[in-house]
């Protein structure tokens, strides 16, 4: 991680846990976590596995 990474994540009221809690959330239409969905909401995949459900929002469990 970078410090200007855990320098922003000091500054704000969130752990490192809740983040990693956060990003494992799970989406009901593809079923990847939330991580692998970028910042419009659209899943890329896992690893160099593209997403092929179509996925274009996360939709939480």
């Amino acid at each position: 991680m970078t410090e200007e990474t855990e320098s922003k994540i000091q500054e704000s009221a969130l752990t490192i846990s809740e983040l990693i809690s956060h990003f494992r959330e799970k989406c009901k239409t593809c079923g990847h976590h939330r991580i692998m969905h970028n910042h419009l909401g659209v899943c890329e995949g896992v690893m160099n596995k593209p997403c092929t459900s179509g996925c274009d929002v996360f939709d939480p469990e």
